[in-house]
């Protein structure tokens, strides 16, 4: 009789909070956010997001702080950094959110909009200033071969050595902005495909790691702390970001200084932008997108389909969920 290989056993504190209980809180914020698909208005739907993600934490069991949100205090009245979250029972947790990433896909009704957090002991997650971040983001092949200081032809050969592929095989993730055009150039130039997005660099890292998404890197400049939402999640994944501070103004280099991490020179691995040994990041799609479904509207509730990753225990889990609105009255139930 050939004996089935047993995953170790990895003990957990007993006041974790659980990670159903986690993707609660961006199911939440998502349906919310869904409700304002195609209506033009980002601002409306950011809101509805934020709130709903907020109020979600109230029954949370958890003593969270806020170490990535929606700024500080004077600019934002609910998630800002330093913001203690939760019913102040269970273990202590650093959280960093983004309740809506990807505004503009869902005020235009486009792809990969998310709500997305990433929940770490104290200490687990790098409290990154509000600006930009150089990032190259590879997958496990290509994990400690890749430099953001060599030229991009040499990067995207060495990436595509890692998967035994040749350079015009593969497909870069890339914001569509303008300060992108030399490196936008430089990739064509070295025969790979572009996929440019409008917004959102956080879900094309996650796409990196997962096989047939078709993305192989992201490169470019992008947000700081969606910089440290992705390496949450490639960290459980074993694929790797590289990033570097680029502050836009004296006013963020000031501000970077009293958080501690104001060098403009340094280049952060992910275990250096998520360097906890407990931490789980998880994401509900709000429009459709490359891993994840946008949430399904329906008379009396709600479907949503989230990815949860928990590096402590080694798991990887698509949760898809029906929502009632009357509990007396549940909705035709469909697989599909």
């Amino acid at each position: 009789m050939v004996q089935q290989a047993v995953p170790p056993e990895r003990t957990v504190p007993t006041d974790r909070p659980t990670s159903l209980e986690l993707v609660r809180i961006t199911e939440a914020a998502a349906i919310a956010a869904a409700h304002w698909m195609g209506h033009g208005n980002t601002t409306m739907a950011d809101q509805a997001a934020v709130e709903a993600m907020r109020k979600s934490m109230e029954d949370a069991n958890f003593h969270g702080t806020i170490v990535i949100g929606e700024g500080e205090r004077d600019e934002a009245p609910m998630l800002y950094i330093g913001e203690r979250v939760g019913r102040g029972e269970g273990a202590e947790v650093d959280i960093a959110v983004d309740p809506l990433e990807g505004t503009n896909p869902v005020a235009k009704g486009r792809p990969n909009a998310v709500a997305t957090m990433a929940v770490s002991e104290p200490g687990g997650l790098l409290h990154a200033p509000d600006t930009y971040m150089e990032k190259l983001v590879v997958g496990a092949p290509a994990k400690g071969k890749v430099d953001l200081d060599r030229p991009v032809a040499e990067n995207l050969r060495i990436i595509a050595e890692s998967l035994n592929r040749d350079v015009n095989d593969l497909t870069v993730v890339i914001l569509d902005r303008p300060r992108h055009a030399r490196l936008i150039d430089d990739v064509r130039r070295a025969g790979a495909r572009i996929k440019l997005i409008e917004d959102g660099d956080l879900m094309g890292a996650l796409s990196v790691a997962i096989a047939l998404t078709g993305v192989h890197a992201v490169m470019g400049t992008g947000g700081a702390p969606e910089g440290v939402l992705a390496a949450a999640a490639l960290r459980c994944m074993g694929a790797e970001i590289l990033g570097r501070l680029r502050f836009r103004s004296d006013e963020e280099r000031a501000r970077a200084r009293k958080m501690g991490v104001a060098d403009e020179t340094r280049v952060y691995r992910t275990e250096d932008l998520a360097s906890g040994k407990d931490i789980r990041f998880i994401a509900t799609g709000v429009t459709d997108g490359d891993v994840l479904q946008g949430v399904r509207l329906f008379a009396r509730g709600a479907r949503t389909h989230s990815i949860l990753l928990d590096r402590r225990m080694g798991k990887l889990r698509f949760i898809d969920t029906i929502h009632y609105e009357d509990i007396d009255n549940p909705p035709i139930i469909r697989l599909r």
